[in-house]
Formats: structure tokens, C-alpha cells, sequence
């Protein structure tokens, strides 16, 4: 798996690499190897670069305590990514969609794609805000989840909203916890 071919067919024409997802025969461990290891460090090596070179809010971070955010915010997104799968499967049947963890994982990785990118903007804490490019990985999931959980259209949009939903409580409480125990402004780790 090429993974610049991938995320850039997945932010230029997602309908058509949800269906190429869906057709490949793989497994969580090789998405995870192949995939996620790569994009969810962009965001907390961006962060702890931006935080610890430039800083934020008129604060820099240590170096060491720096890269171990660092390093347990790119945990957690790891982790997140396979949690909010299992949820995603388990809640299927509630939106007549197929249970099947593997597509419920493709759906999840690979959405995160965008979120993941935008990731690379807290380089520079001043341009933070570009983060917010990452809202389309939103569409991403929407587009995903007719194809990878076999979702009648008409419950599309209300299984979307439950998985971000989820995904939000989820990221906000692992975040929050990391904050706190390194004392840095909250900042996002997935």
C-alpha cells in the first residue's frame, strides 16, 4: 500500500477509494503498520516541535517532557483508532449496517486521514488554526460508511453522527488527561 497515493485518493475523490478499500483483502495489523504508524505521528511530532521549538501562548515546553507527550499522544491516537473501531462495529446493528471489525477499522483509519494531515500545521502554533482543515476527514467518514459498514443511505448521516460523537468524547477525555499531567495548554492527541 502506497501511502501518499492513498490519502491523496482519499481526499480527492473518496467515493471512489472507499470502494478500492472495501475490495482489499488486508488486516488491522497491516493497516496499522502499512498506515496509521505513519500519518498519527504527524500531529504530535508537528506539536512537540512547535511546542518545544517556538512555543505556545508565550509558554515552551522541556524537551523531555515534550517527547513524552509526544510520544503517549501518538499512543493514544494509536489505541483511539481501535477503540472507536470495536464501537463502531458493535453499534452496526443499531443502524442496520454489517458488523465486521475490519471494515469498521478500514472506516476509522482511513477517515482520520484529513485530521491527521491537518496535524502537521501545530509546527507552528501560529497556524494552528489551519488544523481546522481536518474537519474534513468528517466527510470522510460520512462517505465511508455506506460503502465499509453497508449503511442504507438513510441512516448514513445519524451513524456518522454517532461515531463522531464518540470519537469527540473519546480524543477529548484522553486529551484532557495528558494535559493535565504535563500542565500544557489542551491540545488535541489524535
Amino acid at each position: 500500500m502506497d501511502v501518499v497515493a492513498r490519502a491523496r485518493n482519499l481526499l480527492l475523490s473518496p467515493s471512489e477509494e472507499w470502494r478500492v478499500i472495501a475490495g482489499e483483502a488486508t488486516s488491522v495489523e497491516a493497516i496499522y503498520r502499512h498506515y496509521v504508524v505513519y500519518l498519527a505521528a504527524i500531529g504530535p511530532v508537528a506539536t512537540f516541535l512547535g511546542t518545544w521549538l517556538i512555543g505556545f501562548g508565550g509558554m515552551r515546553i522541556g524537551f523531555f517532557s515534550g517527547l513524552i507527550f509526544a510520544i503517549l499522544s501518538y499512543a493514544a491516537s494509536l489505541v483511539v483508532v481501535y477503540v472507536v473501531a470495536l464501537l463502531v462495529d458493535k453499534l452496526a446493528p443499531s443502524f442496520d449496517s454489517t458488523s465486521d471489525f475490519l471494515n469498521a477499522f478500514k472506516l476509522v483509519a482511513y477517515s482520520m486521514t484529513a485530521a491527521w494531515l491537518a496535524g502537521i500545521f501545530a509546527v507552528i502554533p501560529l497556524l494552528g488554526f489551519l488544523g481546522l482543515l481536518g474537519l474534513y476527514s468528517i466527510y470522510l467518514l460520512f462517505t465511508g460508511v455506506p460503502v465499509m459498514m453497508r449503511t442504507p443511505q438513510d441512516r448514513s448521516l445519524i451513524y456518522t453522527i454517532a461515531v463522531i460523537l464518540i470519537g469527540i468524547i473519546i480524543n477529548f477525555v484522553i486529551s484532557a488527561i495528558l494535559s493535565r499531567l504535563f500542565s500544557v495548554p489542551y491540545l488535541p492527541a489524535a
